[in-house]
C-alpha cells in the first residue's frame, strides 16, 4: 500500500512517526509522512487545562485523515483523548516503551536534594499532585511547583536556563531521543504512577479503513493494547481530560499473555488520583483481574474507577 502518516513536527513526534514508517516499509508498504503544527503546540502559554486539552494535539491529524491528506496518524498514546471523535479508531497499539517517569536536573539527584525554594517544573496535573504528596512527606513545603510547556527540547533549554532545578518528564521520550544521558533518576510506579498509556504509540485511522487495520496488525503488540485498555478505561470513567489530576498504570502479574486470542493471564492495575488544591489526601486504589480480551481489560478498568469514586476521587467539575 501506499501509506501517508500525518504527524506533529515535534522532534519526538517525527522520530515516533519515521519509526512507523520504518516498520511499514519493511512489510513492503511506501510510505511518507505529512508533518503538521497542532494548536496543542502553537499555545504555550497557558496550561492544556484551560485551552481545551490533549485534544489540541491532534485535531488537525484527524482534520487530516477525514480530507484524505493522510491515511494514518502517530501518536502517543497518552496525548489521545479517551474517547476518539465518530468516525475515527484506534487501529493499533505497539509495544510498550519505559511508561516510567524521569527526573532531569543539572543540580541536585532527586527530591530529597533539591534547595531550599527550589522550582520544580511539570506540564501535568498528575505529577503535580504525586510530586506535591511526595514533597509533603519530606516537609518540604518551600519547593514550588510550576507549569512546564513547549515540546520536549522546549522544555530542556528551559531548565538548562535556569528558570527551574529540576523536570519530570516520560522517560520514553528521553530515551526515543538518545538523551537518556539527561535523566539523573527514574521515578518507580510506586514513587510516581505514570499516566494512562505512557510510553505506548497508538496508530489512528478513519473507522472506514479496513484496509490500514489490517495493513498495521503487524504491528499490534497485543499485551500492551490490554495494559492501556485498563488505564484509558480509569480515565474515561472518570472524565478522562488533561484536567484530571489522575493516575493508571497495569502491569502483569508473571507472564503476560501471547498473541493467542484464548491466552488468559493476570493483570494489576493502580490508580492514582489527587486534589490539585492540597484540600484532600492523596487517594490511591488497586484491582487485579485475569484479563484475555479488551472487554475484560476495560471491565477491570471500570472496577477500579467505581473503587476510586468511592474513596473520594472526584471527576473534573465543567467550567461554566
Amino acid at each position: 500500500m501506499k501509506i501517508t502518516i500525518a504527524t506533529r513536527e515535534s522532534r519526538l513526534a517525527l522520530w515516533q512517526a519515521e519509526h512507523v514508517k520504518s516498520l511499514l516499509e519493511g512489510l513492503g508498504h511506501t510510505v511518507q509522512l505529512l508533518g503538521m503544527t497542532t494548536k496543542g503546540d502553537q499555545i504555550l502559554d497557558r496550561s492544556l487545562s484551560k485551552v481545551g486539552g490533549k485534544g489540541l494535539f491532534v485535531k488537525e491529524l484527524e482534520t487530516a485523515l477525514e480530507e484524505g491528506r493522510a491515511d494514518i496518524a502517530v501518536h502517543s498514546l497518552k496525548d489521545v483523548p479517551m474517547d476518539l471523535p465518530d468516525g475515527f479508531a484506534l487501529a493499533c497499539v505497539m509495544e510498550r516503551d519505559d511508561p516510567r517517569d524521569a527526573w532531569v536536573s543539572p543540580v541536585c539527584s532527586g527530591l530529597e536534594a533539591l534547595p531550599a525554594d527550589a522550582v520544580v517544573g511539570t506540564s501535568s496535573l498528575r505529577r503535580l499532585v504525586l510530586l506535591r504528596a511526595a514533597l509533603d512527606a519530606l516537609g518540604r513545603r518551600d519547593v514550588r511547583i510550576e507549569p512546564l510547556r513547549g515540546n520536549l527540547d522546549t522544555r530542556l533549554r528551559k531548565l538548562d536556563e535556569g528558570q527551574y532545578h529540576a523536570i519530570v518528564l516520560a522517560a520514553a521520550g528521553l530515551k526515543r531521543l538518545g538523551l537518556s544521558g539527561r535523566i539523573r533518576h527514574i521515578f518507580e510506579p510506586a514513587d510516581s504512577l505514570p499516566a494512562a498509556g505512557q510510553g505506548a504509540l497508538g496508530i489512528e485511522v478513519r473507522a472506514d479503513r479496513p484496509d490500514l487495520v489490517a495493513a498495521l496488525e503487524p504491528l499490534v503488540h497485543r499485551p500492551s493494547w490490554l495494559r492501556v485498555a485498563a488505564e484509558r478505561t480509569v480515565s474515561r470513567a472518570m472524565g478522562g481530560s488533561c484536567s484530571m489530576p489522575l493516575a493508571a498504570y497495569a502491569q502483569w502479574v508473571e507472564t503476560p499473555p501471547s498473541a493467542g486470542l484464548s491466552d488468559t493471564a493476570e493483570l494489576a492495575l493502580e490508580a492514582a488520583w489527587g486534589d490539585p488544591e492540597g484540600s484532600t489526601p492523596l487517594v490511591r486504589v488497586r484491582d487485579r483481574a485475569m484479563i484475555s480480551t479488551l472487554e475484560q481489560a476495560e471491565a477491570l478498568g471500570h472496577s477500579v474507577a467505581s473503587a476510586l469514586r468511592a474513596a473520594g476521587a472526584r471527576p473534573p467539575v465543567p467550567e461554566a
